[in-house]
């Protein structure tokens, strides 16, 4: 029976308090893991875009080829059109005057037959000159756009790593500098005058001592591994945390605090252990009193 209610009061302690620790390495694991999403995410879409691309350009190469062989059967067929036919003369024939003048007027008429019959350029050919002019623009565009979506998803993807490493560092240095590791650094939190801040001195013990809104009690020590294990009294309910580490805050939600209390030990000696507790300045009655206060002051100074 005790070890079910002890079992039972981590559970609530677990889901009550929160390392920031713990909050450190989820904020870490999450932007790690935007990254590689990030990552994968820019990686497989050049991919696919590329690939793409590169069937494109093959449809266009073959295209292009059989354009090619369909200009040069036309050439073909054009220059054979365009040949003369020479009539052969037998070279030891006798020529007569009145032969000759019959063989020029038949290499007369043969000539304006050829030029009355000589083709017109076909239309194909210039419809096949067009159309691979066409696809020639097709595929230099095609070339720019791909080149053109690399560079930008480089520059995504260079300025989503860059973002992420900057809010971790600053949720870093946010974690860092609201923990006070000595007295004097407690000196300069109580100077910003956001939290108000007790400390206190604990002595291994079962009994309980009040350090400002809460009761605590020391129940172990590890000197050498720098932690120890903790009982508190939050709300009427008695809370356990365990194997806590020096410098580690304890995050504690109270009912009436906008934000969570704030436990630190930052001295651990055999059996005794120093730290300080820290709180919001206001609790969430007094601020909800303040601004009722404040709209009803406004009210009555606003003329009707």
């Amino acid at each position: 029976m005790d070890s079910h209610d002890e079992q039972n009061e981590d559970i609530r302690s677990n889901r009550i308090s929160f390392t920031p620790a713990q909050w450190g390495w989820l904020a870490l694991i999450l932007a790690l893991c935007g990254i590689a999403a990030a990552s994968v995410f820019y990686t497989v879409r050049e991919h696919q875009q590329t690939r793409q691309l590169a069937a494109n350009s093959q449809v266009l190469s073959t295209t292009l080829g059989e354009l090619q062989s369909q200009l040069q059967a036309v050439s073909q067929k054009l220059n054979a059109l365009t040949v003369p036919q020479h009539t052969p003369v037998s070279v030891n024939a006798a020529v007569t005057p009145q032969r000759a003048v019959s063989t020029k007027r038949m290499h007369k008429a043969a000539a304006h037959r050829l030029v009355a019959h000589r083709p017109v350029e076909d239309p194909r050919w210039n419809q096949v000159r067009s159309q691979l002019s066409e696809h020639e623009k097709q595929l230099a565009s095609t070339r720019e756009e791909v080149e053109k979506t690399r560079t930008d998803l480089q520059g995504k993807l260079s300025s989503t790593r860059d973002e992420l490493s900057g809010k971790l560092s600053s949720t870093r240095d946010e974690l860092n500098g609201s923990i006070a590791r000595t007295h004097g650094e407690l000196v300069m939190l109580q100077k910003r005058g956001e939290r108000n801040y007790y400390e206190f001195h604990l002595d291994k013990t079962k009994g309980f001592q009040r350090v400002g809104p809460v009761s605590v009690s020391l129940r172990k020590v590890n000197f050498k591994r720098k932690s120890y294990n903790l009982a508190m009294i939050v709300d009427d309910a008695e809370l356990n945390k365990k194997s806590v580490n020096l410098y580690e805050p304890v995050w504690i939600t109270l009912s009436d605090r906008p934000q969570p209390l704030e436990l630190v030990v930052n001295r651990i000696t055999k059996n005794q252990v120093d730290g300080y507790v820290s709180e919001p300045k206001y609790r969430k009655s007094e601020l909800t009193a303040s601004t009722a206060a404040a709209e009803k002051a406004q009210e009555a100074g606003t003329p009707r």
